[in-house]
């Protein structure tokens, strides 16, 4: 009866401030559980909720030296978390950086030319899709690739299908690299990308497809991935891999990825024009 008492007490006690406090305390779990999902550190999280609730329940249990033991190990283990999760703190900040406070422009680009970038983009990876060329391209968001630019060599080219094609024409010094597209230019090629730690990656794919898949975990890069086995076409965004992609489907995302962040450049626009018209 006193605990219906006191949790009766509790909630008539509840305030407007109470309860944005917790939205914001879901909202901002919310947003951790989403960047480590099916991730490495998602494994590692269950594993300190394991050893949270083992050392409670030593406590309980009176296992002094168990408990003592348990307690030390989550002490020292504060600062082994700032390495072991040092990517995942990494992406987590990047992605506040993404925020809409903070955002960069992503296309520079006029609307009118969208089309001629992605069609150039997509006769590409058709013509070295059918040749059976092996082919990696990363486009460029909100993150910057700056690091991975440098280990390549600079382009700053204007992106079309014949000069793609040309950089992944086997035996050429460039053609084993990943290419990084910014909005309608080839920023450089020849570049080296991380590979993926995700332990449950199918085996039968090559580095390639784990390279996409490390840049896409790392960052907010979308990369595009050509089989030099089966001429296969996948797409890596946000730490998945799609694979099997037709032409069609592989027009649509590129148009997507463009027009989105066109349509939030233009609101951002539209934004600032207003308040320097108001002032």
């Amino acid at each position: 009866m006193l605990d219906l008492e006191y949790f009766k007490g509790l909630f008539l006690n509840i305030t407007i401030r109470d309860i944005i406090d917790m939205i914001i305390v879901a909202f901002a779990f919310y947003k951790i559980y989403t960047l480590v999902r099916e991730t490495r550190a998602e494994q590692l999280i269950k594993g300190i909720i394991v050893l949270l609730v083992a050392t409670k329940a030593s406590e309980w249990l009176r296992l002094f030296t168990t408990h003592w033991i348990l307690q030390n190990t989550m002490t020292v283990g504060v600062i082994a978390l700032l390495i072991v999760f040092q990517p995942e703190l990494r992406r987590g900040l990047e992605y506040i950086g993404r925020s809409r406070f903070f955002t960069k422009s992503f296309i520079e680009i006029r609307e009118e030319d969208i089309t001629d970038v992605i069609e150039e983009i997509v006769e590409a990876s058709a013509s070295l899709s059918r040749q059976k060329i092996g082919a990696l391209i990363v486009f460029e968001r909100e993150t910057g690739l700056g690091e991975i630019v440098d280990t390549g060599n600079d382009i700053n080219g204007t992106v079309s299908s014949g000069l793609l094609i040309n950089i992944f024409i086997p035996n050429t010094p460039l053609h084993d690299g990943a290419v990084i597209i910014k909005d309608d230019k080839i920023r450089a090629a020849g570049c080296v990308l991380p590979l993926s730690e995700n332990m449950n990656i199918n085996k039968e794919l090559g580095t390639r497809h784990r390279a996409a898949l490390g840049i896409s975990e790392r960052s907010d890069a979308l990369a595009i991935v050509v089989s030099e086995e089966t001429g296969a076409i996948s797409i890596a965004d946000k730490g998945k891999l799609s694979r099997y992609v037709d032409v069609k489907t592989l027009r649509q995302i590129l148009q997507n990825v463009y027009s989105r962040n066109i349509k939030k450049k233009q609101g951002l626009l539209f934004k600032w024009r207003n308040k320097n018209e108001k002032d």
